[in-house]
C-alpha cells in the first residue's frame, strides 16, 4: 500500500499480544468497548456482521454527548488486516458525510507479540489536516495502549 501523506496518517507499534487476540479485540463486539476510544470517553454499544459489507457501528459516549458512527467492513483477512469506513452504511448505502477509512494491520512480530500498524484515510488533505488536529496520533496511541493492556487480560 503506498501512503498519501497529502491524505492519509498512520503509525505503527509493537504491541505485547499475538495478531489473533488482537484481532479478536477489533472483531468482537464486547472487547470494542474495552479499547476502541480514548478514556474516559467509551463505548455505550456496537453492533459487528464481520464480512465485506457487513456493518460494523459503535455508539460513544464523548463527554456526556452521544455519537452514533455508522460503516461497513471494505476488507477481513483473519489475524492480518481490517479495513472499515464510514463511507457507507450496511446495504452499501452513501453516508452523506464522511470521514475516513480505517485500515488495521497485524503483523507477527517475531518476538511473540504484533506489529500494529493503524491507517486513517481521507478524502481530502483538509479532512486529513482536522483529523490530525483533532489529536489523531494521541488519540490513537491511547487506543493502542488501551488495546495491549485489554488484550493481556484475555491471555
Amino acid at each position: 500500500m503506498t501512503l498519501d501523506p497529502e491524505t492519509d496518517l498512520t503509525f505503527s507499534r509493537d504491541i505485547d499480544a499475538r495478531p489473533e487476540v488482537l484481532f479478536a479485540c477489533w472483531t468482537t463486539p464486547e472487547h470494542i468497548k474495552h479499547f476502541f476510544v480514548p478514556k474516559p470517553h467509551k463505548v455505550t454499544s456496537c453492533d459487528i456482521d464481520l464480512k465485506v459489507g457487513g456493518r460494523f457501528n459503535t455508539t460513544f459516549e464523548v463527554e456526556g454527548n452521544e455519537m452514533q458512527n455508522t460503516g461497513v467492513w471494505l476488507e477481513v483477512v483473519p489475524n492480518r488486516r481490517l479495513v472499515f469506513t464510514d463511507s457507507y452504511s450496511e446495504g452499501w448505502k452513501p453516508a452523506p458525510d464522511p470521514f475516513m477509512t480505517a485500515i488495521i494491520d497485524f503483523e507477527d512480530n517475531g518476538k511473540g507479540g504484533t506489529l500494529y500498524t493503524a491507517t486513517a484515510r481521507h478524502r481530502s488533505a483538509e479532512s486529513r489536516q482536522t483529523h490530525e488536529q483533532m489529536g489523531f496520533y494521541d488519540g490513537w496511541g491511547a487506543v493502542a495502549t488501551q488495546l495491549e493492556a485489554y488484550a493481556k487480560t484475555l491471555r
